[in-house]
Order: C-alpha cells, then sequence, then structure tokens
C-alpha cells in the first residue's frame, strides 16, 4: 500500500469514527439533520456517476421517488420486510431508467435535459392522478420503519447508523464502479465520444449504463428517506429538490468523486442556517451558484489548487 492510499485510508476511516460518535452531542433535530445529509450524499454521487457521460438529467429526484413509492407500497400494502423493499427500491428505479433509456437517449445535452424533465413530471403526475395506488397529492402515510431485533429504528441515533452503514456501502461500489474499466469508459465516452466510437465503444449503451446503476442507487436513498419520515408524496421529489441537486454537485464539483459530495455538505449547512431567513434563501442561492459559474467554475473541489495558485504568483512577484 502506497503513502497516498494509506493516508486516504485513514482519513476514511477517520472520518467513519467521528460520524458514529458525533449524533451524541447533537440535539433531536440536528440529528434529524445529519441522517438527511448522508442520504443526501448518496443522492449527489449517484447522480454524479450520470453526469460522467455528459449528460445531465433532471429526472434524478423522481427516480429517487420511485424507489420511495416502491419501498413505501410493497412495505405498507404487502407487508413486505423494508430489509427486502429497500433493494426492491433500487431494482424498481433501476427498471424504470432502462425503460426510459431507448426514448431519452435518442436525445443529447440540452435536449435529453428537457425530455429528461419532461419525463420526470410526467410520472410524478401518475402520482398525483392516481389516488390508488399513490394516494394523490397527500401520497402515502404510516409508512412502517425497519425492523431487527429490539432496536428502535424511530429513534434517530439507530436510524442514522442504520443509513451510515448502507450508504457507506453504496458510496465505495459507487467509487470501485468509477474506478473500473467501465468507469474510464464513461469518462471516455463525455470526453473524447467520437474516439470512443472509433474504437468500437457503444456510447449509447454506456450513457444507459450510467443511467441506470444511478438510478438504482438513488432508488435505495429514496427508500430510506421515506422509511425514516414515514411519509412520500409527490411534492418531495419535484423540480424544485432537483435544483438543489444540480447546485450542490455544481458548488462542490464534479471532476473528482469527493466534490459532490463537499457541495452537498456545505450548502447543506449553510441552509440550515439560512433557514432564520426563510424568504431570502432562493435569492442566496442563485447568487452562490452565479459567484461560483464565473468565479470558481470548479467548484470547491478547485479551491485549493486556486489558493495554491494565487501564494505561487505572490510569491513569485515577491522575488
Amino acid at each position: 500500500m502506497n503513502a497516498s492510499v494509506y493516508r486516504t485510508a485513514v482519513l476514511i476511516a477517520g472520518l467513519l469514527i467521528g460520524l458514529t460518535i458525533l449524533p451524541h452531542f447533537l440535539k433531536y433535530h440536528q440529528q434529524d439533520f445529519l441522517i438527511f445529509l448522508t442520504i443526501n450524499i448518496l443522492v449527489v454521487v449517484s447522480y454524479r456517476l450520470v453526469t460522467l457521460t455528459g449528460e445531465w438529467s433532471l429526472i434524478h429526484a423522481v427516480m429517487m421517488g420511485v424507489g420511495a413509492y416502491t419501498s413505501a407500497l410493497l412495505s405498507k400494502n404487502f407487508d413486505i420486510s423494508f430489509w427486502i423493499t429497500l433493494p426492491l427500491a433500487g431494482v424498481a428505479a433501476g427498471t424504470m431508467a432502462a425503460l426510459l433509456s431507448y426514448p431519452l437517449f435518442r436525445m443529447t445535452q440540452f435536449y435529453f435535459l428537457i425530455g429528461s424533465f419532461a419525463t420526470g413530471e410526467a410520472i410524478r403526475l401518475c402520482w398525483i392522478q392516481f389516488i390508488k395506488p399513490f394516494g394523490g397529492t397527500g401520497g402515502i402515510s404510516a409508512i412502517p420503519s425497519p425492523e431487527l431485533l429490539d432496536i428502535d429504528f424511530l429513534e434517530p441515533i439507530p436510524y442514522f447508523y442504520l443509513v451510515l452503514i448502507i450508504v457507506t456501502i453504496c458510496v465505495f461500489l459507487l467509487y470501485r464502479i468509477e474506478k473500473s474499466r467501465i468507469g474510464l469508459t464513461l469518462h471516455a465516452v463525455h470526453w473524447k465520444g467520437v474516439l470512443a466510437e472509433s474504437v468500437g465503444v457503444n456510447t449509447w449503451n454506456y450513457r444507459a449504463l450510467a443511467f441506470i446503476v444511478g438510478s438504482l442507487f438513488v432508488g435505495i436513498a429514496g427508500a430510506l428517506k421515506v422509511h425514516y419520515i414515514g411519509t412520500v408524496a409527490p411534492k418531495q421529489f419535484d423540480i424544485g429538490f432537483m435544483v438543489f441537486i444540480l447546485i450542490w454537485v455544481i458548488v462542490g464539483g464534479y471532476r473528482t468523486f469527493y466534490g459532490a459530495m463537499l457541495g452537498a455538505v456545505v450548502l447543506s449547512v449553510l441552509d440550515e442556517f439560512l433557514r432564520e431567513v426563510n424568504q431570502l434563501r432562493p435569492a442566496i442561492y442563485g447568487i452562490t451558484l452565479i459567484f461560483f459559474i464565473l468565479y470558481l467554475s470548479g467548484g470547491l473541489e478547485r479551491l485549493p489548487q486556486k489558493i495554491g495558485s494565487i501564494f505561487r504568483m505572490r510569491k513569485q512577484g515577491n522575488t
């Protein structure tokens, strides 16, 4: 094991240990926030996988809803255990993505963006219009919490540990996918699409694969969320939440694996402070997004490099 890998492993281990201890020093509402933040990390990392091919969709939040509704319906109406509905939520979202791949990936770039938005809204309208089984605008309530031994998962600390374990496993799998041959091919499809096709890479298949795998993992995130709050409704997965996901990824940066996670953490913490000035939140988010697009287009992940270059320029100027 080289020094870089060893330092990374120690950093990750320290972070996980810190997260394990942290909830015991937080208030109840802060523990809730930590649960949702951990789930949102899986949301942005899974979305980043989709963006590796250069396609930015507006349907990712709805795919999270597909997983959430699947798990809610199966657990409430058929009394199926959470431990079974959780993977089935991912399978349902991945299957939906597979069915939508053919029409959506006949479009690219801006047209794909608009097409994905329209498709997502069509799915959301189905949840609103069909009171049975989706519950209409009110959604589904009284979703049972997970059961394991005598652990009370209605309490935030046990549920946080559950979420932390599942999200850590999912994020690790997504990391391994990106570092595999498949991940390298996804990067090639984005940056050298014509060249990749010239050597026999089916770019359509790889775009669809990224979309399906990303949807599978965000479906799991949806199930984790609704089994904690106990309700699911179409409003939870509207375009407003999708815009938040986009801002998290853009502000954090999407060229490195940790960039999107950084954006989700920093902006989620900022959002907690902005609750005191709720009316100004959209304006502050808009200003933040414009600032990063104009002055820090690489996102927070590029900030150390920017600071380093400024210091080097000043040092050269003084000599």
